[in-house]
C-alpha cells in the first residue's frame, strides 16, 4: 500500500493577533495582572472596561509592546510639544517616514502638500481653526484631539488607544469612535462609558481584582451587567 504524504494538504492554524498565555504582568515588582489567557484576533473591535486602577492600562500597553511597529498606540499622556503648532504636532504622526531634511523644512515653513493632507483630518476633529495655534493655548478637551489626530495620522492597521475620549463631551465621543472604527480594521480601547462600549465594540473584556472576570460579545451584554464591575 503507497504510503500518502498529507503534510502539503494540512493547513495550520492562524495565530491570534495578540496573545497573553497565563501571564502575569504588571509594573517594576508589582503584579497589576495575574495568570491571564487572551487571544484577540485580527478584525476585532474590542473595549476593556474596569474600575480606574483595575489594570486596563496596563493590558493594552503589554498588548501594544506585542507589535509595536503595525500599531498606532494613543496613550492617556498627550505626549504634545506645547510650543509646536496643532498642525506640527499631528505631522508628527509621521515623522518617520520622512528624511531629517524634509521635517526641517516642514518644522520652518510647512509643506502645502502636507497642509493638504492634514488639513481634512483637522476639519474633522474640531480642529481646524487651531490649526497654526500653540498646542499650548488649548484645552484639555482640544489637546487630547490634536493627539488623537497624531495617532490617526501614523495610518496604521491597528488601533489602541487608552481612554481616548475621557476629556471629551458625549457628542465629541461618538464622532471619535465612529472614526477610529473607520480607520482602522483592529481596535483596543479602554472606556469607561458602558453604553458607547456597547454601541461601538464587538467584544467586551471586564477587569476587576487583577483578573479577567468578564469577556464575551457585546451581543451578549447590557450596560447593567457592565456596570457591576464597577462595584466593590
Amino acid at each position: 500500500m503507497p504510503i500518502t504524504n498529507t503534510s502539503a494538504a494540512i493547513t495550520p492554524a492562524s495565530q491570534p493577533l495578540f496573545m497573553l498565555k497565563s501571564q502575569s504582568i504588571g509594573w517594576g515588582q508589582k503584579t497589576v495582572l495575574e495568570a491571564l489567557d487572551l487571544k484577540i484576533e485580527e478584525g476585532e473591535k474590542v473595549a476593556v472596561v474596569g474600575k480606574s486602577g483595575a489594570g486596563k492600562s496596563t493590558l493594552i500597553h503589554t498588548l501594544y509592546q506585542q507589535h509595536p511597529e503595525k500599531i498606532a498606540y494613543c496613550s492617556q499622556e498627550y505626549g504634545l510639544v506645547p510650543s509646536l503648532s496643532v498642525f506640527h504636532n499631528i505631522y508628527m504622526g509621521q515623522l518617520d517616514q520622512h528624511h531629517f531634511a524634509y521635517n526641517l523644512v516642514n518644522l520652518l515653513r510647512p509643506i502645502k502638500s502636507q497642509i493638504t493632507k492634514i488639513q481634512p483630518l483637522a476639519e474633522t476633529l474640531g480642529l481646524q481653526a487651531h490649526l497654526f495655534n500653540p498646542a499650548e493655548r488649548l484645552s484639555g478637551g482640544q489637546q487630547q484631539r490634536v493627539a488623537l489626530a497624531r495617532t490617526l495620522f501614523q495610518n496604521k492597521d491597528i488601533f489602541i488607544g487608552d481612554e481616548p475620549i475621557s476629556s471629551v463631551d458625549e457628542v465629541q465621543s461618538e464622532h471619535i469612535l465612529a472614526l477610529i472604527m473607520s480607520h482602522h480594521n483592529t481596535t483596543i480601547l479602554t472606556l469607561h462609558n458602558a453604553d458607547l462600549a456597547l454601541r461601538f465594540c464587538s467584544r467586551i473584556i471586564g477587569i476587576r481584582n487583577g483578573k479577567i472576570e468578564l469577556d464575551c460579545a457585546t451581543q451578549d451584554l447590557s450596560a447593567s451587567q457592565l456596570r457591576s464591575l464597577y462595584q466593590d
